[in-house]
This record gives structure tokens, sequence and C-alpha cells, in this order.
């Protein structure tokens, strides 16, 4: 394995590991889950004891990708770690809700995948980008097979590729187009850069968010090798801001899908809200940018802005990877879904000592709840 780049788990024993120096897929066996600690992640700087755990300086640490190995709560980090002259090698470590460190055996896959039709490197971003690296840019799993968004060498670029698992050294290919009412032009380059499986309509479908920040909704069925497909543009988001990630979950009865963003807070969307905007013809003319610059499916804002990845932790809690604003530590945090915020991270009227809530406040249960998830019990009053 050349390097690490994005990760999705199969089933708790299978972790999928993308990567995009070698243009390969790789599956790393992982031992049975642990049965769940059920205690909330207040790592408040992880990028700590992850360096003392690789033997290198903090600075020397490039944080790639999350993902939560389900029905464990432990979180498993993607690294590139850099060395002298330019050189860098990936590493892949777990961490549990106390801060303890484990090295994956990255020699030790039970499988891997050849991407064929990767990008040839002849092209670069921003001077010091390699199109290479965007090969893969997100995967998620689902009924025996590996969805796989990124870069091709095709004449369209957006490609989505689909692997049965177990590999069988066999991928499908479907390239995408897209509208994009921010820029009001069909976009078949860039690709998909965050992306969740969910059913809508009663169908199965891939809800996949582009830069700047359109949202598509693909039913998986029409995921074709060799065909060339334009996905439904459900909703414009906002501009200027990249996805940093996409899960969905239920919240009671209801089904969600919340997007993490590099430059603005988070949106909320509703199944019920995503199921309405894929039954209308999609978008197909420009926003009124910058004056009004939503257009489509409502989201709804949350407060989670400074997060860098996101994965579901446990039905209650999502695990936030993030930066602090002030130090700029790496922090590894539970957030209370149905919240989407960590109360420590502000000071406000309800934080002073000589407060008293009003009888029948609606926020005062939550606050209890959320102090003490965060590690603040004595304030839980």
């Amino acid at each position: 394995m050349q390097s690490a780049s994005k990760l999705s788990f199969g089933d708790a024993s299978s972790l999928f590991v993308a990567d995009w120096k070698g243009a390969r897929i790789f599956a790393l066996p992982l031992p049975a889950a642990a049965s769940p600690a059920g205690k909330p992640f207040n790592l408040l700087d992880v990028q700590a004891p992850i360096a003392k755990a690789l033997g290198v300086a903090p600075t020397a640490l490039r944080f790639e990708d999350l993902a939560v190995q389900p029905g464990s709560e432990l979180a498993y980090v993607a690294l590139t770690v850099r060395g002298a002259k330019g050189q860098s090698k990936p590493a892949i470590v777990s961490i549990d809700a106390a801060g303890k460190v484990k090295r994956l055996d990255l020699t030790k896959a039970s499988g891997s995948a050849a991407i064929s039709d990767a990008p040839k490197g002849d092209v670069t971003f921003w001077r010091d980008l390699p199109e290479q690296t965007l090969t893969v840019t997100d995967m998620r799993y689902y009924d025996h097979k590996l969805y796989v968004a990124g870069l091709s060498d095709r004449s369209f670029a957006s490609t989505l590729r689909v692997y049965d698992y177990p590999f069988n050294g066999k991928a499908t290919a479907t390239t995408i187009e897209m509208y994009h009412p921010v820029h009001n032009q069909i976009e078949t380059r860039a690709p998909i850069r965050s992306m969740t499986v969910m059913t809508i309509g009663g169908e199965p479908t891939l809800v996949a968010a582009y830069t700047c920040t359109p949202l598509v909704t693909i039913p998986l069925k029409e995921l074709k090798d060799g065909a060339h497909i334009a996905a439904r543009t459900v909703g414009e988001l906002g501009w200027g801001s990249a996805p940093n990630g996409l899960v969905s979950f239920k919240v009671g009865d209801a089904e969600y899908a919340l997007l993490v963003n590099s430059s603005r807070s988070a949106d909320l969307l509703s199944a019920t809200d995503l199921t309405s905007a894929s039954a209308a013809p999609g978008l197909s003319t420009p926003i009124e940018w910058p004056a009004k610059p939503y257009l489509g499916v409502k989201a709804t804002m949350t407060p989670m802005s400074a997060v860098m990845r996101i994965d579901n932790l446990n039905p209650q809690l999502l695990l936030a990877l993030r930066r602090s604003d002030a130090g700029g530590e790496m922090q590894l945090v539970s957030i209370p879904k149905g919240g989407y915020l960590r109360l420590s991270d502000f000071v406000n009227e309800y934080d002073f000592p000589d407060y008293r809530y009003p009888d029948g406040d609606k926020f005062r249960d939550f606050h209890k709840y959320a102090r003490t998830l965060e590690g603040y019990g004595e304030l839980a009053r």
C-alpha cells in the first residue's frame, strides 16, 4: 500500500482503503468488533497520541479520513506521514474513547482490486496537487458492492466505479454529468466529493455532493458499466465550499442526511424532502448569485463548520474529526444527533454560575445531557 486516503467499512471485519498512488482498493481484515464501551469521545488533542504511537512529530501528520467500525464505537483514521525530502508513507490507526491508539499492519490485506482507469498524472492543480490524488474522493459499501467516486482517464473524467465484494478483479464504471446552478453549466470533470446511500422514493439511491455545492441523487440501478448518465441536481446548497463528509442516520422514525462542509455550516436534509425533490424534474436554471445562493431542496443549518470528517458513532452520536480554532489541535469528539453542537465550544447566558433556568425551559434537559456528554458533569445542574 503506497498511500491511504479514503476509508469505508463493509462489515465490521472489513475496512476498505483507497490507495491513489498505487491505483488500488485494499480490504484490510479486522478482529471482531468489541462490545461498545458506551463512552463519548472528548479527545481535544488526538494528534499528540497518534504521533507518539507512530514515533513521529505531530507536525508530520496529514489527516486523510475517518471511519467508525460498525458495532464497536472504535474510530479508524487514515494518515499520510511526511518524512524528509518530501517523502511520505501511509498509516492507519484505531482510537478508542479513552485515547488509546493502535497502528494497523497495512501488509495484511485480505484482497485488493485495481483501478484500471485511474488518471495518468499529467495534470496538476494549483501547481502541486496531482490529479491522481482525486482518483478516489469517497467510498460507500452497500449490499455487497463498493461504490467508489473519483476521477478517471476517460473523456468524461467524473466517474463512479462499482466493485463486487469479495473482489473478483472486475469493476463497472459509469461516467457522470450534472448541472451546476452556481456555474450555470453541465459539468463532467469535477468528481463527487462526498456521498451516502439512502432509500429515496423506494429505491436505493446515491445522495452525493460536489464542490461549490450542488447536491444530486442517482438511483443505484442506473449505474451500469460503460454508461454515461446525468445525475439529478436536487439542490444548490451554497457557493465557495467543499464537502467534507456526508452521513445518513435516523432520529426517531425520521431519516436524515448530514453534509459537513469546508467553509460554512453543515446541512441537515430529511429523506422526505430529498424524496420530493428527486420526484421533480431537477434543477436546470442558474441561481441569482450571490443575492440568492440557495435553490431546490431545503437544508437546515447546523453549527458544525469546523468539522473535517464525520461518521456515525452510534444511534445517538456522531463522531467528528475537527481542528481547534485557537490552537489548531486535531480533535476527535462526539456530537449529539438532534443537537448538532458542543456546548463547550461557546460561552453564553446559560453558562454563568448565577444563571437559573426558568420553569419549563426547553433547553434545560439538553444542556444537562450535553454537559455530561462533553465531560463537564459537575456543570450538569
